[in-house]
Parts: structure tokens; sequence; C-alpha cells
């Protein structure tokens, strides 16, 4: 579900997010439009907008914890996790933690990847929300639900910044809801 179809039709923040977002075309190979979110950031202001929309949304929900996907997703999950009272959990690329990990491969639409997380970093009573920059094909949201409840937490919802519309992923995300702020800018 966008955003906009949750009460928040016409809100400015969504429009100032879009707006904040350039596209790269052709990267990281021919054909794909990337959406870099990087703009973003360098406005407080706009980068404010987003973490707060996904605090409001997830406050007083019983989330205990914000999983965020590396690298993008790194940049709202502590912030919203703050903001609610909850852990955040990294979802690293493989090799980037130290300890005891789990791990779960997965497909990109332009590849292959693998995500970790380490072994104790939720508990079965968990209630958590991942979060990332985007979802086309849902391989990374996947390998993220598949991580958390391996342990036997609960994945409640997956939240992103961007939703590709006719999101295929959505089959792949095991029935979870997704919550998303904006479309893709072309």
């Amino acid at each position: 579900m966008f955003a906009e179809e949750n009460g928040l039709k016409g809100d400015p923040r969504l429009k100032a997010i879009s707006q904040s977002i350039r596209v790269i075309p052709h990267f990281p190979k021919p054909g794909i439009m990337f959406q870099d979110i990087t703009p973003l950031f360098l406005n407080h202001e706009v980068f404010s907008y987003a973490v707060d929309i996904f605090a409001e949304r997830y406050r007083d929900k019983g989330i205990s914890v914000i999983a965020g996907v590396e690298a993008r997703g790194f940049m709202f999950a502590p912030c919203v996790a703050l903001l609610i009272g909850a852990k955040f959990v990294p979802l690293r690329k493989r090799g980037k933690l130290p300890g005891e990990v789990i791990s779960e491969y997965y497909e990109l639409e332009y590849g292959k990847d693998c995500l970790e997380m380490h072994v104790d970093a939720v508990q079965k009573h968990d209630k958590a929300v991942v979060l990332d920059d985007l979802v086309a094909t849902g391989g990374t949201l996947s390998a993220a639900i598949k991580l958390i409840e391996r342990i036997g937490a609960e994945v409640v919802e997956c939240a992103c910044i961007i939703g590709v519309p006719a999101v295929k992923g959505r089959k792949r995300l095991n029935g979870k809801p997704i919550y998303m702020l904006v479309e893709p800018n072309e």
C-alpha cells in the first residue's frame, strides 16, 4: 500500500520526498533506471519527513525491531527505531558482520546477493518491520523476512521509500504487507 492510500493523500511531505529522488539511467547495468535517494539526505527537512512518516505509522503498534537492509535501509531504520522505542537490527551483506550469523541468499533484478544477521539480534517474541529504500522484485525483502522469521520473530510489515506500483515482488513477501511512500521517478 502506498502512503497516499493510507490517509496521506495530498500530504506535501510525499511530494518533497519524490522530488528529492534523482534517476540515474543505466546504473548499475544497462536498462536499469536507478532511483538515487542520496539527494534526499542533503535536505534535513525532507529526510525528516520520510523518517517521521514511518515513525507515525509504527509508533504504538508494539513494534520491537526495525530491521534495516544494507545499505540504504541503514539510513532510515535507526532513526525510526529511536523515535518509536524499538531496537535497530542491521541486515548486512555477506561477510560484514562479526560473530555468529545466519545467511539468506536471494536474486536481485540485476544479480544475486546474500543478507546476514546476527543470530541473537531478534528474539521469538519480537515484532519486526523490515525497512529498505526500494522494492521492485521483492528479492531483498523476501530474504530479510526469512532471516528474521527463521529465528521465530514475526515480521509485521515491510516498508520502503520507493515502491514500483506493479510490484511483482509482492508475491515473494509471504503475504506480508508493504508500506511504500512514493512511486519511482522516470
